[in-house]
């Protein structure tokens, strides 16, 4: 049962249109993974969806009656209420007679804010966030939008909160990087691209699998309609002939293939790096402990890292772990032991915060603050270069930091820790706010990375892709390890029980990530066959009688598809709640697509003969 549209939706800020022209129908048994890079609109269709922000353009159609709560970025609350006091008022919402604040305060707890009698001002952002999760999922609801909900959640956190969505009674729509997390809980997937929306069956692995083939239809189309052009901006260059009927289609076609929409294959961000040499001692840490007050969060931790060590930390939040970070990165000393770093060690440290001081200072200065060239495998490189690598244009580096979303700022973080050239590299929870895309070039450049990485983080698909041993906290503030990823360490730990799904996952996702290789085209048709007898093939000079006639028709035939095309595109928009409607009119649309496809194909094997006849 359909309870919810988008029709039509446009959203701008200031001159940046995020929303173009989007309409998107929910299910009441949808589970919908929405994906693209920082700043293309997600939390921004998010909060539509869930009626925080009215469209400029369109309208968002509901059921009466429907019953929604969300999750989004920026949580709010009365401070002059308790924490308890604030989420039990959400979660009551309308059945105000309900007792809801024993049940608030064990979920509370579980999502680490032991003292819920606090003000919600004295609470870390992330506690922030995870009290208004808790909001979320304890309200009742029909249709339930969460905007990254796995981040600042431990990995206990997350699997707890992965088997309740799982067991979810009603429709979902979630914004997460969490690429395991997509898998177990998503069965659909919309993407924005450049102000888009593209909707795909399946969760994450399907998503990647399906995307690519529209990229190479997409692509492959874009290439057909540019030859096309080029044949007609040949044509029109030699002078029409006549002005008839026929030759002003021709040139109205050329028109419109002059001012189509380009299709721009996507910009990836480019990392490469000419580490500095490290030396034979990198950092050693000996019988190591820390903590706070009377509370000691670590003890007796010993390790020597290698040259090349790739290591994982985990464990629930407040155990330490990013503590256990500053100590090896000599920001903070250690209530024991001793941390000794060697002479050509280079440290670049990306914490979770994003410390930018001065949100009115321009992207580029604050890049250049760091260093106006890094030397990388290709040469010199300067900030602008880097800047527009790492998917800021040349309008955005002369822009505001303040500009930026909370992705894109974390984005230039990043930029600016690998700008210092490090040779030990530090990630103190990485994933948080970075989209996907950004993830997977990181992972890349990582796994090309001629130093030591070391990272505290959540994400279990990051962890499997990128460390080679795990260090995990465990009660008592010991120090455990464990060989391999995060996969191996959960098949090992009865503290993991969703080992077998992230084996399984992790399979599923890599397998499509991989992408679909073309296969070897060899030779095609009748080309390659030698004329019988061996006797030298008869040249033509012009097109046969049946060639003539179907090179005469086939712009026509070409034309009154498009116009249907076009007609049912209309349709669609008009009938966006008929399932039913949609659905054939869609197959009747994809069939015509394709034919369009294939005589196009066709007309421009004609021409080419026909161009080979007066050459």
């Amino acid at each position: 049962m359909n309870i919810l549209n988008l029709e039509h939706v446009s959203k701008k800020y200031v001159s940046k249109e995020i929303l173009t022209d989007v309409t998107i129908g929910i299910e009441d048994t949808d589970r919908i993974g929405v994906v693209g890079i920082n700043g293309t609109g997600k939390s921004t269709l998010l909060s539509v969806i869930a009626g925080r922000e009215e469209p400029d353009e369109g309208k968002v159609v509901t059921r009466t009656g429907l019953r929604i709560s969300s999750l989004l970025q920026e949580p709010s609350f009365d401070d002059e209420k308790t924490v308890l006091e604030n989420i039990a008022d959400a979660v009551r919402g309308r059945d105000a007679y309900w007792n809801t604040e024993g049940e608030v305060s064990l979920m509370l707890q579980r999502f680490g804010i032991e003292d819920t009698g606090v003000s919600p001002k004295v609470l870390s952002g992330g506690q922030k966030k995870r009290a208004a999760l808790v909001a979320a999922v304890l309200t009742p609801c029909d249709l339930l939008v969460l905007d990254e909900p796995t981040n600042h959640l431990d990995l206990d956190m997350i699997l707890w909160l992965q088997e309740y969505l799982r067991n979810f009674k009603g429709a979902l729509v979630l914004v997460t990087h969490d690429r395991y997390f997509l898998d177990s809980v998503t069965t659909q997937t919309i993407e924005l691209d450049r102000g888009r929306a593209y909707r795909y069956d399946g969760g994450y692995s399907e998503y990647l699998a399906m995307k690519q083939e529209r990229l190479d239809y997409a692509l492959a189309a874009e290439r057909k309609m540019a030859a096309l052009y080029r044949q007609d901006l040949e044509w029109m260059m030699r002078g029409a002939r006549a002005r008839s009927t026929k030759q002003k289609a021709h040139i109205q076609r050329f028109e419109a293939l002059r001012d189509r929409e380009k299709i721009i294959e996507e910009r990836q961000v480019e990392l490469s790096s000419l580490p500095s040499r490290l030396g034979n001692r990198v950092i050693e840490l000996e019988h190591l402990g820390a903590g706070y007050g009377d509370t000691l969060l670590f003890h007796d931790f010993s390790y020597l890292f290698g040259k090349t060590d790739r290591i994982g930390i985990i464990g629930k939040n407040g155990c330490g772990k990013s503590t256990l970070l500053k100590c090896i990165a000599g920001m903070i000393p250690p209530s024991e032991g001793s941390v000794s770093i060697g002479q050509t060690v280079q440290i670049g440290f990306f914490r979770q915060e994003n410390e930018i001081p001065d949100m009115s200072q321009r992207v580029i200065d604050y890049i250049r603050e760091t260093a106006e060239y890094i030397r990388t495998s290709e040469g010199l490189v300067s900030a602008a270069s880097m800047c527009e690598r790492f998917l800021f244009s040349p309008e955005m580096q002369y822009a505001p930091v303040g500009k930026l979303s909370g992705g894109e700022r974390r984005r230039l973080c990043l930029l600016k820790v690998l700008m210092e050239n490090p040779n030990v590299l530090i990630l103190d929870e990485p994933t948080n706010d970075l989209d996907i895309q950004t993830l997977q070039i990181l992972e890349d450049y990582l796994d090309h990375f001629v130093g030591v990485v070391i990272t505290v983080s959540h994400d279990r698909y990051f962890l499997d892709r990128v460390v080679t041993r795990i260090f995990y906290f465990e009660e008592g503030g010991s120090i455990g390890r464990s060989e391999g990823g995060y996969s191996d360490y959960a098949a090992r730990s009865q503290n993991a029980p969703d080992a077998g799904r992230a084996v399984e996952s992790a399979r599923k996702v890599k397998e499509s990530a991989r992408g679909q290789e073309a296969p070897d085209a060899g030779t095609k048709g009748d080309s390659s066959k030698k004329d019988r007898g061996g006797s030298s093939a008869r040249v033509k000079k012009r097109l046969s009688y049946k060639e003539q006639k179907e090179y005469d028709t086939i712009e026509g035939e070409i034309e009154k598809m498009e116009e249907r095309i076009r007609a049912i595109d209309l349709e669609m928009a008009e009938v966006s709640s008929d399932y039913t409607k949609l659905q054939a009119l869609s197959e009747e649309r994809d069939l015509l697509v394709r034919t369009v496809d294939e005589r196009t194909e066709r007309f421009l094997e004609l021409q080419d003969l026909l161009d080979s006849f007066s050459g």
